[in-house]
């Protein structure tokens, strides 16, 4: 179960391909089609991300041009995020968490934010410049090879990325090594509430879209202990229903996967 099967070979240049055309075009829903995509059909991203968790006031501090209306959850709501420490945001896309934990980490911190996608890169640069915000670098990288030095990480956080991976455990063992000893992650990601059939497996769209790729979390918590965490803990959020309805209109997508804030510790 480690490697999704059939679109193994093909889904990063799927998810890349989509996920850079988002970024060229600026969010608005437009990755929504009538079947895939991270985002709520037909709604501004100001109000799809007050529907993930966000306040009015942290989107409002943003950067232009950084909330896409991505994303299926706050990470940084669990992550106890503390000033002068060290974060990484694996697909930080436009940059929203990136930005938002910058302000939590204060000068003398540090905010890393790695995407595969170089439109994604280039938007949330171009944001972070404008916006002249010093603390915060975003590179070009797999979050299955990330480009981060070993134990140079206090918190890892994520938001709905792990699940378009075609290798989550690679994924995991990653984080455990950039992670230094006592660090934390702290993702929301899209488990599966059973093992997702076949067809549902192979759909490119699906896939892309944030739903094909998720795990039960059974799986899940097999490869974070796999990986060495400790205090592993997966909590769904059955809220999540409401906008992830929109996800895959006229499928029943919604009774097939769910949101969850997915938590594990590196020893000391």
């Amino acid at each position: 179960m480690g490697n999704d099967k059939g679109l193994k070979g093909d889904i990063r240049e799927v998810v890349r391909e989509r996920y850079g055309k988002i970024a060229q075009e600026g969010g608005n829903g437009s990755c929504c089609s009538s079947q895939s995509a991270c985002c709520l059909s037909e709604e501004s991203e100001g109000l799809s991300s007050l529907k993930l968790g966000y306040s009015a006031e942290e989107l409002d501090s943003l950067p232009e041009g950084a909330d896409l209306g991505l994303g299926c959850g706050a990470p940084l709501r669990e992550a106890r995020v503390e000033k002068g420490m060290t974060v990484l945001d694996l697909g930080s896309g436009a940059g929203i968490d990136v930005f938002m934990a910058s302000r939590l980490v204060g000068e003398k911190g540090r905010v890393i934010g790695v995407d595969m996608t170089p439109e994604m890169v280039s938007r949330a640069r171009s944001g972070a410049r404008n916006a002249r915000i010093a603390n915060v670098e975003f590179r070009l990288g797999e979050i299955e090879n990330l480009p981060v030095e070993n134990s140079a990480v206090d918190v890892v956080i994520s938001n709905c990325v792990v699940n378009l991976s075609p290798d989550k455990p690679r994924v995991f063992s990653e984080v455990f090594r950039v992670l230094r000893p006592g660090g934390r992650m702290v993702i929301s990601d899209v488990v599966a509430r059973f093992e997702l059939p076949e067809e549902v497996r192979q759909n490119p769209d699906l896939y892309s879209g944030c739903m094909a790729g998720a795990q039960v979390p059974a799986v899940i918590e097999a490869f974070l202990r796999a990986a060495g965490f400790e205090d592993v803990a997966i909590e769904l959020r059955e809220e999540s229903r409401n906008f992830i309805t929109s996800w895959a209109p006229g499928t029943d997508m919604a009774d097939c996967v769910v949101s969850a804030v997915i938590s594990g510790k590196k020893p000391h």
